[in-house]
């Protein structure tokens, strides 16, 4: 039977039908409306701000533990003139890049501080005051609460032990189970460099320049905050909310013979397929647009690479959603292949949040390029010559993906 009606007005048809059958399902909409507020809010709850220096506490103060030390070393002879530049060490531990010290009478005080037991305030006079919870006095007027990751004890013999060389002192260190172990070596090795400082030796490794050392860009004083890293991740799992909503829909109308009575009319497989295509692309797309506009993703710059990377995400998923829907046999078994195809598909953006700690395989999973091309844009600002090697990745498994969906949806409709 031939028919005068035109493609496009077939395909139109056919959205405003997936439109109206979605704004009445009530739990998808609850759903949509929620997780875009959901996400937006935790987005603005996630601190802003990075604390790059490394807090720790040290027992007994420096002042005492040098002074011990001076009168020791005078005892045994070391003349007087020597000592001055033991007393340089105090003011360049202070002094340090990227360390925050406090300073505490004893090593009972010490464990209480590193455990917790005991708060620690910095006044705006830079004062370090060890505050009891449970006690009667009262926070200083706008001291800031700082925690120290870690805490050494050294022995009151250390500056005359390390100079003379009588014996290897033992320096305890005292470390909350959160701490990393990388922040547990880096004092590790500061106690070494100062202990080598001390008896006038130089550290036995050849440091090279600082250019040799940082590799890309140094990012001292600009470290990316937990937000910034946010603001990618919640795009990707706008997108990826969808796949189930587009999937329940197509199952719905493969398993209720919907898409039987519309081959009956003028609408052919094709036109259903595009269809559903269309909408589920937009449906994603405008939701990921919405939250970037919310957290302030765009720029002047981004906007367009910017758009052209969630359309490659809202494809990918759609795609995703088209493979699951016809897979689905029920409800149950369309939410257990949503499942078993979006969990590894979740990987990648965890590699983004938390880099080296997920293996080089992760490479190869099709949202990879998608997460990093979306934490790039918005986090570093690349452009589109550095994005057109993962957009031309990402496109391909959207192309692979998208022809499965296809011919398995296209198999599913030709078998009712």
């Amino acid at each position: 039977m031939s028919s005068n009606i035109s493609a496009g007005r077939l395909l139109i048809a056919l959205i405003k039908k997936d439109i109206r059958v979605y704004s009445r399902n009530m739990i998808y909409l609850f759903l949509m409306v929620l997780g875009l507020a959901f996400f937006v809010a935790i987005y603005w709850l996630v601190p802003d701000q990075v604390e790059e220096d490394i807090t720790f506490a040290i027992t007994p103060p420096l002042a005492t533990l040098i002074s011990e030390g001076k009168e020791t070393l005078l005892e045994h002879g070391v003349p007087e003139y020597m000592l001055e530049e033991i007393e340089e060490v105090e003011a360049a531990f202070k002094e340090e890049e990227g360390f925050l010290l406090v300073e505490v009478e004893n090593e009972d005080i010490l464990k209480k501080v590193i455990g917790r037991e005991l708060d620690v305030y910095k006044t705006d006079q830079d004062q370090i005051i060890i505050h009891d919870p449970g006690g009667d006095k009262e926070i200083p007027a706008g001291a800031s609460k700082i925690v120290p990751d870690i805490g050494m004890s050294f022995p009151s013999s250390f500056l005359s032990d390390t100079v003379l060389g009588h014996e290897k002192p033992t320096v305890t260190v005292f470390a909350d189970a959160a701490v990393p172990e990388e922040i547990r070596g880096a004092m590790e090795a500061l106690i070494r460099e100062m202990a080598y400082q001390l008896a006038g030796k130089d550290l036995p490794v050849e440091m090279p320049d600082e250019e040799t050392i940082i590799l890309g860009q140094d990012r001292i004083g600009d470290q990316i905050s937990m937000r910034a890293k946010m603001r990618p991740l919640i795009a990707f799992f706008i997108l990826m909310m969808e796949t189930f909503s587009l999937a329940s829909l197509i199952s719905n109308e493969v398993l209720q013979r919907t898409v039987t009575a519309l081959l009956v009319t003028p609408v052919r497989t094709w036109h259903f397929l595009m269809a559903k295509t269309l909408f589920g692309t937009a449906l994603a797309m405008g939701q990921a647009v919405i939250v970037l506009i919310l957290v302030g993703a765009f720029s002047a710059t981004n906007w367009l690479l910017l758009l052209v990377i969630v359309l490659l995400g809202s494809l990918l998923f759609t795609a995703v959603a088209m493979l699951v829907g016809a897979s689905g046999k029920d409800f149950i078994g369309q939410l257990m292949y949503s499942m078993l195809f979006l969990i590894p598909l979740m990987i990648p953006s965890f590699a983004v949040l938390f880099p080296g700690t997920v293996a080089t395989w992760v490479n190869l999973l099709p949202t990879y390029p998608i997460v990093r091309l979306l934490h790039d844009v918005t986090i570093y600002g690349i452009h589109w010559l550095d994005s057109i090697n993962l957009m031309i990745y990402a496109a391909l498994w959207t192309l692979a993906i998208y022809g499965a969906g296809l011919f398995v949806l296209k198999r599913k409709v030709a078998a009712l």
